[in-house]
């Protein structure tokens, strides 16, 4: 005989029926694929999404930020058969090592260094590749791990922020975003996750094409940018990762990594039982194979 089950108290009620109110305006992903599906059948889809949050789990070491071996299986079918891009808050090397899949294109730094796979490996040589170095040579560190910081960080939240602020007084060049437990110093630009998403539509030559669709799936305050760029688009599918209510343009919702997962399988399998001989993304790659290469932009240079 199980212990019997004590009732809800009355603030885990409240927050299953907020849930619940806020599932109504931004439905499950999972719950309504088959609809969106239908929207999508003969559209050129091209998939983007975060990495922190939407791939792998947020954790409180960001070095342990690792995505799953079922969620990188999941990631490589979808790119063969539909052009795909991580956009990241990370530096691009650093997330294109933690996802490890070399059929799609990565954007680190919120889309400010962009590069596509490699067609030849004539891209790998070092001749044909530029580094970012400061005045005495060494390296510039487009992203540090916070792990050491991520207390004081979380205690003193609010004087750090005045710091920053301070700091930042003195360089009208550059500002400051937050996000999930971090300050991000980006250049004064008009540039974030939805130009970066544009940028590669436009890359891929579709800028002007009425008949594709953006699939966008993040979970941070800086993916706004990114869902607004899809409604904006006229059609697409503005996914957020959240388990809780929140503000958000996306229109569609998943809880978390393992139903984003489970929405990648699903996409794969739609694709594959579709009409289609070939999909968009095959034959992109036959008609691009030779020349492709998408220049990087780069907030170092």
């Amino acid at each position: 005989m199980g212990l019997p089950q004590l009732p809800a108290t009355e603030d885990e009620s409240s927050v299953s029926v907020s849930y619940d109110s806020w599932l109504l305006k931004h439905p499950s992903a999972l719950d309504t694929f088959n609809q969106m599906m239908s929207i999508a059948r003969g559209k050129k889809i091209v998939v983007c999404l975060d990495y922190d949050g939407t791939l792998s789990n947020i954790v409180d070491n960001p070095e342990k930020a690792i995505m799953t071996d079922k969620m990188r299986m999941a990631l490589r079918e979808v790119a063969r058969h539909f052009p795909t891009a991580i956009i990241s808050g990370r530096g691009r090397e650093k997330v294109s090592d933690f996802v490890d899949v070399d059929n799609v294109y990565y954007a680190g730094s919120h889309g400010l260094d962009i590069a596509a796979p490699l067609r030849s490996p004539t891209y790998g040589d070092p001749k044909h590749q530029s580094r970012a170095l400061d005045r005495k040579g060494n390296e510039v560190v487009l992203f540090q791990p916070a792990k050491k910081y991520l207390p004081a960080i979380e205690k003193d939240f609010c004087t750090l922020e005045k710091l920053v602020n301070s700091v930042l007084q003195e360089y009208e060049e550059f500002r400051i975003s937050i996000g999930k437990k971090v300050f991000e110093i980006r250049p004064d630009m008009e540039w974030d996750k939805g130009h970066a998403l544009n940028y590669f539509i436009d890359t891929l030559g579709l800028g002007n094409s009425n008949d594709v669709l953006p699939l966008y799936i993040g979970d941070d305050r800086t993916d706004e940018d990114a869902f607004k760029a899809v409604r904006n688009s006229g059609e697409g599918f503005p996914i957020v990762v959240s388990s809780s209510p929140k503000d958000t343009a996306a229109l569609y919702s998943l809880r978390n990594p393992l139903e984003v997962n489970k929405f990648l399988i699903n996409l794969v399998r739609w694709r594959k039982n579709s009409s289609s001989s070939k999909s968009f993304c095959q034959n992109f790659e036959e008609k691009t194979q030779k020349d492709w290469l998408l220049t990087p932009i780069s907030c170092a240079e």
